[in-house]
């Protein structure tokens, strides 16, 4: 049986196949309204943005992010946890929250890349220099510390990156065990291994996934870099500057990476 349409003639079976698409379309896809609503607020972005330094905090403390009231923080942070934007763990009497997984850490990057589009806006830096340089994205870094990171292991060939992914070479692997980073172990855990992440302030990837996480964690370790209080932003500390530049060929003052 054929069923006429304005345009033509479609089959009973084309017709419910369209229908069903539409269906799928209409009713089981996932509500990007409900996440733009939740992210769109000005306190829960406040909120969120806290919390890409991968850290967990106290509702006290993220009410003070989000210059809100402790009784107005509690509300907006049970809607993010039950939308599954934020974890929320109980020790003792306190609660901690922090970002459901490096998924929402992504997408709120990607969110910031969006707001920066020169298109949209003249193209300048809103933050501060310290900012821009080196901090975190979730578990690794990011700034110019994280793209010349990436530009520097990607040009040495111990990385290979593509838009959406990523691999260690054979020469990466010795590179990162003779760094105190064994890539056997890393790639065990239940996460995306190797990525490309868009950076927001200098529009070139850094490295994410359990690579960049563990190379953050190294160079915190080393003491090369130093967490600022209640800031994604990270210093560099002198060790870290020799580090860096005998390491990766770094030079974070002249701004380059050889």
């Amino acid at each position: 049986m054929r069923v006429a349409t304005v345009d033509s003639e479609v089959s009973r079976d084309d017709m419910v196949r369209r229908l069903s698409y539409l269906g799928v379309m209409s009713g089981n896809q996932p509500s990007i309204a409900q996440i733009a609503a939740l992210v769109g607020s000005p306190a829960r972005a406040n909120v969120l943005t806290a919390l890409l330094d991968g850290r967990a905090m106290t509702a006290t403390e993220l009410a003070h992010a989000a210059r809100v009231s402790p009784q107005t923080a509690s509300e907006h942070l049970a809607k993010m946890t039950q939308a599954r934007l934020l974890a929320l763990t109980k020790q003792g009497r306190r609660s901690y929250y922090r970002l459901a997984s490096p998924v929402i850490g992504r997408m709120l990057e990607g969110i910031m890349m969006v707001a920066a589009d020169p298109s949209r806006q003249p193209p300048r830096w809103r933050g501060d220099d310290a900012l821009r340089t080196a901090r975190t994205c979730y578990d690794h870094l990011a700034g110019r510390l994280g793209v010349a990171l990436a530009d520097s292991l990607a040009a040495r060939d111990q990385i290979m990156l593509s838009e959406d992914g990523g691999m260690v070479t054979l020469a990466g692997e010795a590179f990162f065990h003779s760094f105190g980073i064994e890539i056997a172990e890393i790639g065990r855990r239940r996460r995306t291994f190797c990525r490309p992440c868009l950076d927001w302030s200098e529009r070139r990837p850094h490295l994410g996934g359990a690579v960049g996480a563990a190379l953050a964690d190294r160079t915190f370790a080393l003491g090369w870099i130093a967490r600022v209080p209640d800031s994604r932003t990270v210093t560099v500390t002198p060790e870290g500057r020799r580090g860096f530049a005998r390491t990766f060929g770094i030079d974070l003052a002249a701004g380059s990476a050889g």
